[in-house]
């Protein structure tokens, strides 16, 4: 059905999309195998120097344009892993090259500043363009920081910080407190806790791999917390014919995480949350969840912390995931990285430590990458892309609907672009990954046997019909 698309609907839709990328090519193709001899070249001489065997294949980002990416041996591919769901508006997109030829772009790539010493005098109108212009509702400050793992370690600090100032009525610290962090003992190093959901990914650094969950790989031979773990829910599709299940396992989730807020062995200071499990296998749970889920942490003084690092900045048709839960109250913390380029999270006032150099580090962010994460919110409303992932979304879900009444796919989800389906095997999902690779599509998988898509704002409808094709092309002959 999606090769009956009339050239005529392909052309009106092809003006649209390349007034942005006039160089972004029609369609995929394909010279050599993915990976072909150039990047495997490449790749046996990076091995002297670094571990290449997660590697998909060699980029040229120079050539890259739109939403296709060209690799060292010239095969053109239509990506919709996008570097793990991190390219918000295309490769090489004008708004972007425009802006690395600015004088602020070149101060600021030039002289790297230590932001919690010396901020360039255009800092703060870089935080007002960039993070605040979409500051989920009711939150007014944001702390800067490198990676999505870093903002996550930095908002579990917040929580700690804030909970034990709590607990000595806000009061300076005691000599004791003093003396005995320095051991890392208690009262100075409390023993509180993060609790996190089964299946959950935030990051690879200590606290955030403590709260990860999604594969053993991840965490093997690391020393963790012994911190608490609910259970995440896990729904089945569609979601309308398993109402009694679905409403089955997340009270049952929601029940187990009373139970945890309840023990007083060893108190949690927050609850992290994804909207969308995504590295875990894209498991999602419903609005009325997560607003019970915040409910129970008002209920028990503990702080909600939504780990918007994926889902953030617009591949669910709203800027923030979590807008669709329709929270009574905002959450405590939300932390972002990826798509926006650059990291950090966003709370409270009431959440900023007392004192100065509590959350700190040298550089505190990259003006940089801010000035980029600017630009990038400039193009999202002059072009409305919200509004077309919303569309783009549902017509990729119908067209995978499509194939899974045809059993050749299971469990098809999502919210806007940010969409997922099952195959019925982890071997037959990497087997599909890389021969659709070959076809000139680039896809991703997540959990253990889930294909994730991650296709960048930019990505529109006759994008949608070549994927969709080229699915249809490898699933039949399988």
């Amino acid at each position: 059905m999606w090769r009956a698309l009339s050239q005529a609907k392909k052309t009106f839709l092809g003006v649209r999309a390349y007034s942005l990328f006039p160089k972004e090519p029609l369609t995929p193709n394909v010279k050599t195998p993915v990976p072909g001899p150039a990047s495997k070249a490449i790749l046996e001489r990076m091995d002297s120097y670094q571990d290449t065997r997660s590697v998909f294949f060699v980029a040229d980002f120079e050539k890259s344009q739109g939403n296709y990416i060209v690799d060292a041996d010239g095969n053109v591919l239509l990506d919709v892993f996008a570097q793990i769901a991190s390219i918000p508006i295309g490769y090489n997109h004008p708004a972007l090259l425009d802006l690395a030829k600015s004088s602020a772009f070149h101060t600021a790539l030039a002289n790297r500043a230590a932001l919690g010493v010396n901020p360039n005098k255009d800092w703060v109108d870089s935080i007002e363009r960039a993070f605040m212009r979409v500051a989920p509702k009711g939150m007014s400050n944001v702390f800067t920081v490198m990676c999505g793992s870093c903002a996550n370690e930095n908002a579990f600090k917040t929580a700690f910080m804030y909970q034990a100032a709590k607990r000595r009525g806000n009061n300076d610290f005691s000599l004791q407190e003093i003396s005995s962090c320095m051991n890392n003992q208690a009262p100075g190093s409390p023993d509180m806790s993060i609790l996190s959901f089964s299946g959950g990914f935030h990051g690879r650094l200590f606290g955030s791999l403590t709260t990860t969950s999604s594969k053993p790989i991840h965490k093997l031979d690391v020393p963790a917390f012994p911190w608490p773990r609910a259970p995440f829910p896990l729904l089945n599709y569609p979601l309308d014919q398993h109402t009694e299940h679905n409403a089955r396992v997340e009270e049952a989730s929601l029940h187990q995480v009373e139970k945890l807020l309840s023990q007083d062995t060893q108190p949690v200071a927050a609850v992290v949350v994804e909207p969308i499990q995504s590295e875990g296998g894209d498991h999602h749970a419903s609005p009325s969840y997560f607003r019970r889920l915040q409910a129970l942490c008002h209920r028990h003084d503990v702080l909600l912390i939504v780990d918007e690092v994926q889902t953030g900045v617009g591949a669910t048709g709203t800027f923030w995931a979590h807008e669709a839960w329709d929270l009574p109250s905002p959450p405590d913390i939300v932390t972002f990285s990826k798509k926006f380029q650059a990291a950090g999270f966003y709370l409270h006032p009431r959440l900023r430590p007392q004192q100065a150099y509590r959350l700190y580090n040298t550089w505190m962010g990259d003006p940089v990458r801010t000035l980029q994460a600017a630009t990038l919110v400039d193009q999202i409303v002059e072009h409305n892309l919200l509004d077309q992932v919303k569309t783009v979304g549902q017509y990729l879900q119908t067209g995978l609907g499509g194939m899974a009444d045809k059993a050749w796919i299971s469990n098809v989800r999502g919210q806007g672009s940010f969409i997922a389906f099952d195959m019925p095997t982890g071997q037959a999902r990497d087997a599909f990954l890389v021969a659709i690779r070959q076809k000139g599509v680039n896809i991703g998988g997540c959990g253990e046997a889930t294909v994730r898509l991650r296709p960048m704002l930019v990505f529109q409808q006759h994008h949608a019909d070549i994927l969709l094709n080229t699915m249809e092309s490898v699933l039949g002959q399988s």
